[in-house]
């Protein structure tokens, strides 16, 4: 593979490694090939005292930024899914690493959440120290809409979203922009798109006398992002803050406003096993660290693929999605009202003895 086909393209220039998703006719998405370069990269860095910070970006199909990630490979989940292929679960053990390493990195990490940041786009720029955000993000964890969960980290970082913004987000999918993403606390700081470039070059060739100093100079290139309020807030505490998703939907639907309407109808198309399933994801992440969190999720998501054998959701959603694009999935049970809470609750035993976990290492 020469340097230009590759899918991370990693350089050091000046005190600063950089690292550019080139995969631009899939978004970005990640493939466990650039899970793998990006943990070798980042675990170089890591220990190299000459890199004192590391930025991240993804090539558009019109170049540089446009398009950050738009999550896992999910053609390849799909595939490996349906045929037992070993390295479904190799994906998930080394994504979830590779979250828990940004999270845990020790020095400034930027992401320049640019365009599309969904799923996996989320999981290897939330844990940076610089989340920039531009009047391009679109940003969103839809996992729900492919009978998955927000993974990568989703629990931990959505659960620690304002109020019940978390649970909303979790629940419905649904996109946010640059502002939102502010407010929401999932993004630090707002730079106009066309400033990007000159940002990223300037990076390379500035001297820093620290890691510290890295931080400060890429926080003084913020600008104001405009309006930051979350709208409907008043209806995400009330409604989000209910025991169920059941209790949610109903509730919601019950309600004349017009975007509770709405709303009601975008959960009635998710999953209602993984509504019910995630909802109660977020509410045990609130109190968990991130490596606990991430342990929860490794569990889930082996259960996503094999709990139920030839019922997975979660290959239903993407074959609905992506492969045969029906946008018809045929969710079993059909209805939120027909979930049974000890279907909700096999999600969350694990399959692994806590010492031979695939993330017991994870401190």
């Amino acid at each position: 593979m020469t340097e230009m086909t590759a899918e991370v393209l990693t350089e050091v220039r000046g005190q600063v490694g950089f690292i550019t998703l080139n995969r631009a006719k899939a978004l970005n998405a990640l493939s466990l090939g650039m899970v793998r370069d990006l943990l070798s990269a980042l675990l170089d860095w890591q220990k190299d005292d000459r890199v004192l910070a590391v930025a991240i970006r993804g090539n558009g199909k019109e170049g540089a930024f446009g398009a950050f990630c738009a999550g896992g490979d999910i053609r390849f989940l799909h595939k490996a899914g349906t045929v037992g292929n070993p390295e479904l679960e190799d994906f998930f053990t080394e994504e979830y690493a590779l979250n828990y390493l940004i999270h845990n990195f020790g020095k400034p990490y930027i992401a320049f959440m640019d365009g599309i940041v969904m799923g996996g786009g989320m999981g290897i720029s939330e844990g940076g120290s610089a989340r920039v955000v531009t009047e391009r993000t679109k940003m969103a964890m839809p996992e729900t809409i492919i009978g998955l969960f927000p993974d990568v980290g989703g629990g931990y970082f959505l659960s620690r979203c304002p109020g019940r913004v978390g649970e909303w987000l979790a629940l419905t999918g649904d996109t946010i922009g640059a502002a939102n993403a502010i407010a929401a606390n999932l993004a630090d700081g707002f730079m106009p798109s066309d400033k990007l470039v000159g940002v990223w070059e300037q990076l390379g060739s500035e001297k820093f006398a620290n890691g510290a100093a890295v931080q400060k100079w890429i926080e003084s290139q913020y600008v104001a992002a405009g309006e930051g309020a979350i709208g409907n807030l008043a209806h995400i505490e009330k409604y989000f803050a209910l025991p169920t998703a059941v209790d949610i939907v109903t509730a919601l639907e019950k309600d004349g406003d017009e975007w509770c309407q709405k709303t009601a109808a975008v959960l009635r198309k998710r999953s209602p096993l993984m509504l019910e399933v995630v909802l109660e994801q977020i509410r045990r992440a609130r109190d968990m660290t991130l490596a606990e969190d991430l342990r929860m999720e490794r569990d889930m998501v082996r259960h996503c693929f094999y709990l139920r054998p030839g019922q997975s959701e979660t290959i239903e959603g993407i074959r609905a999605l992506a492969v045969d694009k029906d946008h018809t999935p045929k969710w079993n049970p059909a209805r939120v009202e027909d979930v049974k809470k000890e279907d909700v609750e096999a999600f969350f035993k694990s399959p692994w003895p806590a010492h031979s976990h695939p993330l017991a290492t994870l401190a």
